[in-house]
């Protein structure tokens, strides 16, 4: 019998109820859908966050400084 490392399982049906049923008694019902907003709220707002950021570091590096990067930039 081969045991399989934790990092490759993944939960089957029974797990997820399981999980569900156990985040259902935690927070109850009315909390958990202000909290799944809230969380998703938070998710919206750090994609934005990376965005920006990814903006500002082009804006801040002239075109003529940017290294370029893929196969065909040989040094």
């Amino acid at each position: 019998m081969s045991l399989t490392p934790l990092a490759l399982w993944t939960p089957g049906l029974p797990e997820l109820i399981v999980i569900l049923f156990i985040i259902l008694l935690l927070f109850g019902a009315k909390r958990l859908p202000e909290t799944m907003r809230s969380i998703g709220k938070g998710v919206k707002e750090f994609k934005k966050g990376m965005n920006e950021e990814e903006g500002e570091e082009k804006k801040e590096t002239p075109p003529h400084e940017r290294t370029p990067s893929g196969p065909d930039s040989a040094a």
